[in-house]
């Protein structure tokens, strides 16, 4: 497999086509942004966990019958991934209130969801990736009703086996971002899953183990991202 000319660059990973149409290569940076991109640095390191962590976790979702884009470990921070047509929804996935969801609803950051809250985002960084309903997604034709009820229902089944993941980790699964795809008529999951699309709260002390750490200048920024990979490394050795 080669890797061939760049196809897109984003926020977070290169986009790089390959000799063979059916496959992309992924690099995975160190840049981090937040605020719909008004705050931007580096995260030492940051590429290497989240494309190892996110290798792990794919691995776990195949294992679980959740079909997903990755391929294979290219390098520590490259991953060979298939060409998806992707979904212009990003599905993110409540446990617990937090972030913006504590703040629209005026609750308490930590309180406890008594079931798995799901929200729909249209992608679109010039918009700032509003919130919309189904009706929305019907209405502007970014995806069909069978389409917005496999990626929920992909997203509570990845939800899941998070949790059970992240529970032997010593860890709480807040909440995280999913972003999906289509290849041969079929819903796959793309993007990835690490401390930069998910919440992650260590269990006892309620220590923050994500992006947040850069968002609101916490410090131990690449302590956490590391700390993150070594327990579920560590959990998924286990299983």
């Amino acid at each position: 497999m080669e890797k061939l000319e760049l196809l897109y660059e984003g926020k977070a990973k290169k986009v790089f086509l390959t000799d063979e149409p059916a496959y992309y290569w992924v690099v995975y940076k160190d840049d981090a942004t937040a605020f719909n991109g008004e705050k931007r640095g580096q995260i030492l390191d940051k590429g290497v966990v989240n494309n190892q962590l996110s290798a792990l976790f794919f691995q776990a979702m195949e294992k679980a019958g959740i079909p997903t884009h990755f391929v294979k470990i290219m390098d520590e921070r490259e991953m060979l991934v298939k060409r998806l047509e992707m979904i212009p929804l990003e599905v993110v996935v409540r446990n617990v209130a937090a972030g913006s969801l504590a703040k629209r609803l005026g609750v308490e950051e930590g309180y406890r969801l008594p079931h798995p809250v799901i929200e729909l985002y249209y992608k679109n960084d010039a918009l700032g990736d509003p919130l919309v309903n189904e009706s929305h997604v019907s209405a502007m034709g970014w995806a069909d009703a069978e389409m917005v009820n496999t990626v929920q229902t992909l997203g509570l089944a990845v939800n899941e086996v998070l949790q059970g993941i992240m529970e032997k980790a010593g860890i709480d699964l807040i909440d995280f971002k999913l972003e999906f795809g289509v290849a041969d008529g079929r819903v796959i999951l793309g993007d990835e899953i690490s401390p930069d699309t998910c919440r992650f709260w260590d269990k006892e002390t309620q220590e923050k183990l994500d992006k947040d750490r850069f968002r609101r200048d916490l410090g131990r920024v690449e302590e956490a991202y590391l700390e993150v990979y070594r327990r579920v490394k560590e959990a998924l050795l286990n299983v």
